[in-house]
């Protein structure tokens, strides 16, 4: 027997658009957060324009089914995975970039956009789009409005949403907002276009945005310097940022990691350091001036060792390690990636907390980060097919969150809630910012279809 769901899908958006295959179902059930619950979802659609997006709301609102928005699935929290019998909404096809403008700095482009393919397409008109997270080679402009994503470049150039203009936004409903503005500055009513921005599927599908841009930088240069305990590496970062230096990037790197790193791929990694900095300028003509005084901070910081880079290759190379922690830590078991931020003040005690954390609960931490702007990624790591490792695990990550809200932090920097961390945003919100947004939630979406048991249990 057809489902009617199904076949009302098939004729708003032709066969080619609507897939309820299982096998390829089964592969769209999850992001990268593998460890969070996926369900089985009931069809899978694939618009290619606003207008069928609203004809799928439409369907899945007189059909009541939920509805999961899905990019390229590289999210860390389970924000796109699949909740039994819903409706997925793929915007893999909806991925052209409709208008780059050198007079106004601006970007108009699809939500399925890859965000690497829109950075070089702006750089080709000499124009620069900052956020760059590490996914960036795969996950779209979408998901990283969904979540508001950050990356590497955040220390200096800002999240995803400080370069977001304005939304074109699908309802529920089916019915289309159009949020924020072209023009550079516009405080007409509400910020909706921030609301949307880190709202992860649940108030609304993005089918447009409009992105400032930045002129390109200039040649950008790398310092890398080892030091003796995490203490020192984290005194230096902050002497860095307290020089008056705005490093384009500032990255730190434990021995926990760095030790992953070196056994993934042979880079001459000392094994006997507490930590790494990685610090970058893209000032051009300056940029060896600032990487020099980084070099000569890190100095005296104590640092063991400090490699400054003369050229592009150079520079490539020394950042390379960075790159590749999340390919060196898979190998070593399941992950569960927290994205706590503090202030720098806190940055020791929250490190510090982390290497207890480890040791109370028997597992392995590793922490790197992103320490200009106090954003962390300790990472738990434990063999599923024990038990014991998996409980141990699962409450060192949940100590590890707390820790950072005792420290004045958040439980997500760039990452978002999703499922993974939607049991501890209550703490962090307290109850009546709690029911703020269960209200706002409930104006947006009043049927509650959009993303359910989503960042709100």
């Amino acid at each position: 027997m057809s489902d009617p769901l199904v076949a009302r899908l098939r004729s708003d958006l032709g066969d080619g658009a609507v897939v309820d295959d299982p096998d390829v179902l089964d592969s769209h059930r999850n992001d990268h957060a593998t460890f969070c619950t996926a369900g089985v979802p009931r069809v899978l659609v694939r618009p290619a324009a606003t207008s069928e997006v609203q004809a799928v709301m439409r369907a899945a609102s007189e059909f009541g089914v939920p509805i999961v928005t899905q990019g390229a699935r590289t999210g860390l929290s389970g924000a796109a995975n699949a909740i039994d019998g819903c409706l997925l909404l793929s915007t893999a096809r909806m991925d052209r970039i409709l208008e780059i403008s050198v007079e106004d700095q601006v970007a108009v482009v699809q939500p399925g956009v890859v965000n690497a393919d829109l950075s070089r397409a702006v750089l080709a008109e000499d124009l620069f789009y900052p956020p760059d997270p590490s996914s960036w080679e795969m996950s779209t402009i979408g998901g990283n409005i969904a979540t508001n994503a950050g990356g590497l470049c955040c220390v200096k150039y800002g999240v995803t949403s400080d370069f977001v203009r304005g939304l074109e936004v699908v309802l529920a409903s089916g019915e289309v907002v159009r949020t924020g503005r072209r023009a550079a500055k516009g405080v007409a009513g509400y910020d909706l276009t921030r609301l949307i921005v880190g709202s992860e599927g649940t108030l609304g599908v993005v089918t447009e945005a409009t992105l400032a841009l930045r002129p390109a930088p200039e040649a950008a240069l790398t310092a890398a310097a080892t030091f003796r305990s995490i203490e020192d590496g984290i005194a230096a970062a902050a002497a860095v940022m307290a020089s008056g230096l705005r490093p384009a990037l500032l990255e730190f790197l434990d021995q926990p990691t760095l030790r992953a790193i070196q056994d993934y791929r042979d880079m001459g990694l000392p094994g006997d350091v507490g930590s790494m900095l990685l610090a970058q300028s893209d000032r051009g003509v300056r940029a060896a001036e600032d990487v020099a005084r980084i070099a000569q901070i890190c100095t005296a910081y104590g640092a063991i060792e400090v490699a400054e880079a003369s050229d592009a290759e150079e520079s490539r190379m020394l950042l390379e390690a960075r790159r590749l922690v999340n390919s060196a830590l898979e190998p070593l078991g399941v992950t569960l990636i927290d994205d706590v931020s503090v202030a720098r003040s806190q940055l020791v005690p929250l490190l510090r907390g982390i290497a207890d954390i480890g040791r109370e609960y028997d597992v392995l931490i590793c922490c790197p980060g992103h320490v200009g702007d106090g954003n962390m990624h300790p990472t738990v790591v434990f063999d599923r097919d024990d038990p014991a490792a998996e409980t141990r695990a699962l409450a060192a990550f949940g100590a590890v969150m707390e820790l950072g809200l005792r420290l004045g932090g958040t439980i997500t920097g760039e990452h978002g809630i999703g499922t993974l961390k939607a049991r501890w945003l209550e703490t962090e919100l307290g109850p009546v910012g709690l029911e703020l947004h269960r209200r706002i939630k409930q104006s947006f979406d009043p049927d509650g279809l959009l993303n359910p048991g989503k960042v709100l249990l």
